[in-house]
């Protein structure tokens, strides 16, 4: 059996402005995880243009997520950040997938469901294709772990059939198993105007999520404005069974705090949410606060995010190359 170097791969789409939901779901975590794994993170540009892009927002939206990223804590010294789009390894072993997956597979996957929605007929090949490249862009550099929302494992699930597929069907043990790693309190941040629904950057309403680019003060306003319930806050986390919008933010609560959901039940249970909104409001701006204006400051500093990009990406080319190099010496490619 091959043995599989331990390896994370994720990616942020970069497509409006990242919210809190992209830290505490997944950014924050890859602070943590990139000592004790070879970890690369990717801004996913060809994930972005599955659907109609600006280019000039585009551009920007690269940037930002970059700054992001290393605003929030994940060193370009301890792993490896780049864009997709400048290792074209990734387009190419999606293609090879695009061989390998069946489509029955595809056709069982919900998220093109819910983005297509109605116009399901005039959405984009790419957009159906899509779980094929997220294969791709984890099995380039035959990563062994994937930090995912639990909307994503759905796609992870595909990653394996892949892999799978393509080494039974090649007779070879080449690429690892892929294991999810689901980690933090907040495992998916709603709307802070709709509990049942993800937080997203599409979202009409700006006040439905805290953007990395808000300010302290605008961050404050739109905790204190979230929405809640007329019902006393909940003791035991059982108590929080079918009020999302109170799930919620008790979720973020002890996603930014460190602690767990039943400690800050403990705390605040039986009192009304006014203390508590104050309270989240205020830790919401020590946390967040920092990154946003050090995000700000980086946004400004559009050669540094540039270098550091190029630079990831020959790290990356690095890795990736010499996989693609053999996956073609499998398929039966001619090589020159």
């Amino acid at each position: 059996m091959t043995e599989f170097k331990q390896r994370i791969f994720s990616g942020v789409q970069p497509s409006g402005n990242l919210t809190l939901g992209n830290y505490l779901g997944a950014i924050r975590n890859w602070v943590g995880l990139q000592k004790n794994y070879e970890s690369i993170f990717c801004v996913v540009d060809l994930h972005a243009i599955t659907v109609w892009q600006d280019p000039e927002q585009l551009r920007k939206a690269t940037r930002e997520v970059a700054a992001g990223m290393i605003a929030s804590g994940v060193d370009p010294k301890e792993c490896i950040i780049f864009n997709q789009s400048q290792v074209p390894a990734h387009a190419e072993l999606a293609w090879i997938f695009n061989c390998v997956a069946r489509l029955g597979w595809l056709n069982r996957m919900t998220q093109f469901k819910e983005k297509a929605g109605k116009n399901r007929e005039r959405a984009s090949s790419g957009l159906y294709v899509y779980p094929n490249l997220m294969a791709a862009d984890i099995m380039i550099y035959k990563a062994t772990h994937v930090p995912v929302g639990e909307d994503q494992k759905q796609h992870l699930e595909l990653a394996r059939d892949i892999a799978q597929k393509f080494n039974n069907d090649y007779g070879v043990d080449f690429f690892p198993m892929v294991e999810p790693l689901i980690l933090g309190e907040a495992k998916r941040v709603m709307s802070l105007r709709d509990g049942n629904s993800k937080m997203s950057k599409s979202d009409p309403s700006d006040n439905s999520r805290i953007n990395m680019t808000d300010d302290r003060d605008t961050i404050a306003k739109k905790i204190r404005k979230a929405k809640t319930d007329s019902e006393p806050m909940a003791e035991t986390p059982d108590g929080l069974e079918g009020r999302a919008e109170a799930k919620n933010l008790i979720s973020i609560f002890a996603a930014l705090s460190d602690r767990s959901v039943a400690d800050i039940c403990t705390e605040y249970g039986g009192q009304g949410f006014a203390q508590f909104k104050s309270d989240l409001a205020d830790l919401s701006v020590s946390v967040l606060g920092p990154i946003t204006e050090e995000m700000k400051r980086l946004c400004d500093e559009k050669t540094y995010i540039d270098q550091v990009l190029k630079e990831g990406s020959e790290k990356a080319r690095k890795i990736s190359d010499p996989i693609l190099k053999d996956v073609h010496k499998i398929v039966g490619f001619l090589q020159s």
